[in-house]
């Protein structure tokens, strides 16, 4: 075993990550607090304009986990004129399968890549807008939070999209309309929910959940918008899980992605054929996955026409953003801890070892977050409140 490989298995290392990422979105919230209440009320621009960077700031310390310390990438499968055009030069609503732990964080490397990191929002249930660092991020970012009342979502879902689609910058926000990781219990009350209402079976993913796609929509229309629809696929045969346990021991995975602009007047008015609309998209989709699965390539037996297909380098950002924080953070962290350690004194060194174990029950309570929840499923009950 090398060096390099030891380290990024050392439980020291982690600990080290996980000191640098919490403090220092710690400290990004206070600033964003700051400037959500202090500044926004009177400049929505301007605040929205210095919150990129706050939030580019943490969320890149992901992104180089990921691309940096892990090694992983992304191939992407897109119309390169397409690409060219319009991939970060307008506001896109983006619509993903939900298959992976680590599919969002390999969304966020193509985020990083075409500069719009910074302003990349999603659909979240709103226990987690009170998650320290990354929820409060979340929430200062104006991200959507849902309460799983649909006469509140619904009044909820209009405001923040009346408020998104007039960002200064170019804003992408995510949508999983699966509503819940797949899994293969969750696939069987799915299936047998699309059996009683008569929708499209689906082999691959979960029957998707519409209202939150159709009560999005009408609010979009005549805006510089476009859906972006998403595909993520691991390549079954790959000896690394895409985990993010696997990337913070260092191990890489390869992603693959199909995304294909679609105007918004594509998707036609009305919600019950919207709603049809993003079932027949779930179709193609279906038919995507099963083509990887069988064969690798999203296109030979899918009838999807093929695409060009690429990788975009990697941006040094991430690395630099992720060092300087660690000095920032370490350095004076670790000469205090250190400091209570050597005190001689038991409750010094009780507080220095609580302070410790806080920071790795933090570490493993944010990769347990991307983990399957036990609890969300996909029944008959949940599935009529959100068809």
């Amino acid at each position: 075993m090398g060096v390099l490989t030891s380290m990024k298995q050392s439980s020291v290392i982690h600990l080290m990550f996980a000191i640098t990422f919490f403090t220092s979105g710690l400290i990004i919230n206070f600033f964003q607090c700051i400037l959500y209440f202090g500044l926004r009320p009177f400049s929505k621009y301007l605040y929205r304009k210095i919150n990129y960077y706050l939030c580019y700031s943490f969320y890149c310390q992901l992104v180089f986990m990921a691309e940096w310390w892990a090694g992983s990438d992304l191939i992407l499968y897109i119309d390169k004129k397409d690409f060219d055009k319009y991939f970060g030069n307008e506001h896109g609503y983006l619509l993903m399968n939900h298959s992976y732990e680590t599919d969002w964080l390999i969304g966020w490397l193509l985020c990083d890549r075409v500069r719009l990191l910074g302003n990349c929002k999603a659909y979240a249930k709103k226990s987690i807008q009170y998650i320290p660092t990354l929820g409060w991020a979340w929430k200062f970012a104006e991200s959507i939070f849902l309460e799983r009342s649909w006469d509140k979502d619904k009044e909820n879902i209009k405001n923040q999209i009346m408020e998104l689609v007039e960002y200064p910058d170019t804003m992408w926000l995510l949508l999983y309309p699966e509503g819940t990781r797949f899994t293969s219990k969750k696939l069987e009350a799915s299936q047998k929910f699309a059996i009683e209402k008569g929708l499209p079976v689906l082999k691959y993913h979960l029957t998707p959940r519409t209202k939150g796609f159709t009560a999005s929509i009408p609010h979009m229309r005549g805006k510089a918008t476009a859906i972006y629809d998403i595909q993520i696929a691991f390549k079954p045969s790959d000896p690394i899980k895409p985990t993010m346990k696997n990337l913070l021991l260092g191990k890489r995975s390869v992603g693959h992605m199909y995304a294909k602009r679609i105007p918004i007047e594509e998707v036609p008015e009305g919600d019950e054929a919207a709603a049809e609309w993003l079932h027949k998209l779930y179709q193609q989709k279906d038919h995507m996955a099963e083509s990887f699965y069988k064969t690798g390539d999203f296109f030979a037996t899918s009838g999807v026409p093929r695409t060009d297909s690429f990788t975009l380098k990697r941006r040094c950002y991430s690395l630099i953003n992720t060092i300087l924080w660690a000095i920032v953070v370490l350095v004076p962290m670790l000469y205090y801890l250190l400091r209570l350690l050597l005190s001689g004194s038991i409750i010094y060194l009780l507080i220095g070892i609580a302070i410790i174990f806080l920071f790795y029950l933090l570490m493993y309570k944010t990769l347990g977050m991307s983990e399957i929840s036990k609890g969300s499923s996909y029944g008959a009950t949940d599935a009529k409140k959100d068809k």
